[in-house]
């Protein structure tokens, strides 16, 4: 008798990855590993109608032999769970825009369909039918199937060794029998490997809302949900099913690297070319920003820029920008660019950004980019109280069809980790917030797991609490749900759902892709990050206060640059109120660093960051600036990178040019540090770069002394390291701010009051500080506040400022009803409280209005106010 052949070709058709929320404890990239390593021929990530995980499978697959097969599936109570799969792109835009059908009839995080939606919709796609067989109807119901989808019809056969295992494989063979179709199998994994059985139990007790104490039947029985080797998939499944898994995967040809993302073509006037019209905008730009005459320096830059953008084809991601800051513009809406291609020549001339290129060394990062082609980095900062306007603008634009959020993945940090381990495993919700509320986790000394069993040793030392630390380290990282970005939009030239599915996001009338930043980044596609910040409304105002009392024309660019007296007070730490530099750390370094420059401000705002305090790099730099500490560069390569900010890495960007410059990184290679720089506080991403950037720079001659210290600011990068970029655009708001606080505090003073809730600090804390600054205030009236805080004319013989203050600031009123009271206000004021009544107000209105003393010129004292009010 001959022995039976050895399995060597096997495809998983069907596998789940933690994005298909609290039903997997394995990663996407994790089961591609897995799979190439037991010698799959390919594996489909099949997450529940979702593609939310594909991005970084694809990613794996690609340092990987196995091919990567891109599907979802679907559960249907009626019928059991259909699996989609793309073989094709047409088959991948088929799964997208049903996917976003299912998701957009129900609320955020669910979906509905039903079997009519496979009838129509998919005819490039293939199925997998997965039977409840607990159902009737099934060979009606299989018909049906058989006779839409025809050759692209399979019944799937899943075995996890359960009691029902031989009536099920009888149930599947009398079925194929009636429906003459094939059967094919899978693992229908939801781990990589045996070892995550247990933390996949207690996901399923986290998203049943109870413990495996309580119902140790939500514990599996065995961990048949992992990837088995091919021996094990031999034993399981007839030959024929296994090797119909790889006659279906042979089919499947689609690859992500065939998206092509395509920018609007409304932004290009007829007969020019997106290169063409950006050219021509730079140049009216340059012509507005230089009205003396462009530099030649400036043209060539320039023009060297738009050498590369055009190399790069993102011609239409920057007329996108132009455009939105265009209608900000026109709209009077303040706004900042910042990112390293917003503080190039070319965005300086479209007016994205107001950081002149000549206060700063270039930090549009062309070697980089070029090398890694990466997608620009621009985001737009509007004012937060008129951000709403820029988003509804993209909407009305492109439509809802092409224009939707970036996703953002929430996942589990310690506490929330901490906390729903316990209750799978039992604890109750007072214990797990007693043992917490005594943990650090910022301690570098005792990690929270040796603090936990210093104080509690009970828990620490029985079965259940090692499990609890045990499982809290292993769930922290894991994607609990998708959110959205913050203002990370996609926009694409035609359907954005068959480029990837959108559905709705917890916010009405918002939408979201299901990638993240760093999906749309592997893939080469690009988002306009429309952002909110409090500083931009409140610098708006105070123009508008100025421009109003002095009949100017000012502007964030034509405010004096380099005026001593800005940097005078700045160094006496008198920063309360300005952005970026108010904090305590802050006020504790300006008076050290001394900043005298523009450039000493971009220091200034980057080196009080986790990333540089956790790299040891702030007491170098400031004895160096002091001149205590000789500056010396092991390199001229390195001097190149670190000579601005005298041999100490401040910048993220500079550690990733030391990695290539000291260490022999590749493009490649560097874009894989800059990402695992940016997993925020996930240091172990950067660990494995250690022996590379290590091992190169000693092979380059740097002693090992050097290199060691330069991996140890890397990782504190790792922890929170900021943009040179990004610190340059919000250097130039923390100048101006800064040059109103010292010109005009009156302006200052009343332009951030209007605006707040933002800052470090409350109105009293700013109300206070404007005092020190001799300006004075008057208190809050009925008759004669407005709403906001107002600026009051200087008397002739009085050089003081003056301000009313605000109604705003009365905790209890309502500002609907109090600004309708101030519009129907007679002249001479009101003249009751019976009066106030009839404008509009409540009584609880007229009583906080009395609490504050608000209502003196109606009832005169407080008291004798609140009775009236009652």
């Amino acid at each position: 008798m001959s022995s039976p052949s050895v399995l060597n070709k096997f495809a998983e058709l069907h596998s789940l990855s933690h994005y298909s929320f609290l039903q997997s404890a394995a990663a996407p990239e994790s089961l591609v590993t897995r799979a190439d390593e037991l010698g799959y021929t390919a594996i489909a990530i099949t997450d529940e109608c979702s593609v939310a995980g594909i991005v970084k499978a694809y990613q794996a697959s690609k340092e990987r032999r196995i091919k990567f097969i891109v599907g979802s599936e679907f559960r249907l109570p009626e019928l059991g769970t259909i699996i989609l799969l793309a073989p094709t792109r047409e088959a991948y835009a088929q799964l997208c825009k049903k996917i976003t059908l299912f998701r957009s009839r129900s609320e955020k995080g669910h979906y509905q369909a039903n079997i009519d939606d496979f009838f129509n919709g998919l005819s490039l796609c293939f199925l997998l039918w997965q039977p409840d067989f607990r159902q009737a109807q099934l060979i009606a119901i299989g018909e049906k199937l058989k006779s839409v989808w025809k050759q692209r019809f399979w019944l799937l056969y899943e075995r996890h060794y359960q009691a029902d295992d031989e009536k099920n494989f009888h149930a599947m063979t009398d079925l194929q029998r009636s429906l003459k179709v094939k059967v094919t199998c899978a693992g229908g994994a939801r781990m990589a490997t045996t070892e995550q059985q247990p933390l996949y139990d207690i996901l399923n007790a986290i998203a049943q809302g109870s413990s495996l104490a309580e119902q140790p039947g939500l514990a599996s029985n065995n961990a048949e949900h992992r990837l088995r080797s091919l021996s094990e998939l031999q034993q399981c499944y007839p030959e024929k099913w296994l090797a119909e898994s790889v006659a279906i995967a042979d089919q499947c040809q689609f690859c992500l690297s065939e998206l092509r993302y395509e920018y609007p073509a409304e932004l290009v006037p007829d007969g020019m070319s997106a290169a063409e019209h950006l050219k021509q905008l730079t140049e009216d730009g340059a012509r507005w920003r230089y009205p003396e005459g462009v530099p030649p320096s400036v043209k060539a830059l320039y023009l060297k820029e738009l050498s590369l953008i055009k190399e790069q084809s993102y011609e239409p991601f920057f007329l996108t920008i132009h455009d939105l800051v265009r209608f900000a513009r026109k709209q009077g809406i303040l706004f900042q660019g910042r990112g390293s291609a917003a503080n190039s020549v070319v965005c300086y001339c479209l007016g994205i950004t107001a950081v002149n290129p000549a206060q700063i060394q270039v930090l549009f990062e062309r070697f980089i980019s070029k090398e890694r082609n990466e997608p620009p980095d621009i985001d737009v900062d509007f004012e937060h109280e008129r951000r709403e306007e820029i988003i509804q603008y993209i909407y009305r634009k492109y439509g809802r069809q092409r224009a939707a959020l970036a996703a953002t993945v929430i996942t589990y940090r310690f506490k929330s980790a901490f906390r729903d381990v316990g209750k799978a495993l039992g604890f109750s919700e007072q214990q797990l917030q007693y043992y917490r509320s005594h943990l650090d986790t910022r301690d570098k000394e005792q990690s929270w797991q040796q603090q936990l069993a210093q104080q509690h040793p009970e828990v620490a030392n029985s079965v259940r609490g090692r499990h609890l630390l045990h499982f809290t380290e292993q769930l922290m990282g894991t994607p609990r749900h998708l959110s959205q970005h913050v203002g990370g939009f996609v926009i694409a030239a035609d359907d954005l759902s068959r480029l990837v599915p959108v559905e709705n996001a917890s916010m009405t009338e918002r939408t979201v892709i299901q990638w993240d930043k760093t999906d749309l980044e592997s893939l080469g596609l690009l988002k306009v990050d429309v952002l909110a910040l409090g500083m931009l409304t409140a610098l708006r105002k105070m123009l508008a206060l100025i421009n109003s009392r002095y009949d100017q024309q000012l502007t964030i660019a034509t405010i004096p640059q380099e005026d001593s007296r800005v940097y005078q007070q700045l160094q006496t730490a008198d920063s309360m109120g300005i952005f970026q530099i108010e904090s305590r750390a802050q006020m504790n370094m300006l008076p050290r660093l001394k900043p005298r420059t523009f450039y000493d401000l971009v220091i200034q705002i980057a080196i009080v960051r986790p990333g540089p305090i956790q790299g040891d790099m702030v007491h170098p730099f400031l004895r160096r600036r002091a001149g205590l500490e000789a500056v010396d560069y092991p390199s001229d390569e390195v001097k190149s990178v670190l000579e601005r900010t005298l041999g100490v890495p401040i910048f993220q960007e500079q550690v990733i040019k030391l990695a290539m410059v000291a260490a022999g990184f590749s493009g490649g290679e560097a874009d894989q540090l800059r990402r695992a720089m940016a997993s925020w506080g996930q240091n172990g991403h950067l660990t494995r770069f250690e022996d590379k950037l290590i091992n190169g720079m000693l092979a380059r001659g740097y002693k090992q002394e050097f290199a060691e210290r330069l991996f140890k600011q890397i990782c504190g990068f790792g922890q929170y390291g900021f943009p040179e970029s990004h610190s340059a655009s919000f250097a130039n708001l923390a100048y101006v701010s800064s040059w109103f606080k010292t010109y005009h505090p009156a302006a200052f003073y009343v332009g951030l009051l209007n605006s707040l809730p933002m800052g470090f600090y409350s109105a009293s804390q700013l109300v206070q500080d404007a005092q020190r600054h001799g300006v004075e205030f008057l208190s809050a009236d009925i008759n004669l506040s407005h709403w906001d805080y107002h600026w009051l004319p200087k008397e002739d013989t009085s050089s003081v400022e003056t301000v009313r203050m605000g109604l705003r600031q009365i905790q209890g009123v309502s500002e609907t009803r109090i600004i309708q009271a101030l519009n129907e206000r007679p002249e001479s004021g009101f003249a009751s409280t019976h009066e106030l009544r009839q404008s509009g107000l409540r009584d609880s209105d007229i009583s906080a209005l009395a609490r504050a003393d608000a209502l003196q010129s109606i009832a005169g004292h407080r008291h004798q106010a609140h009775w009236q009010s009652v």
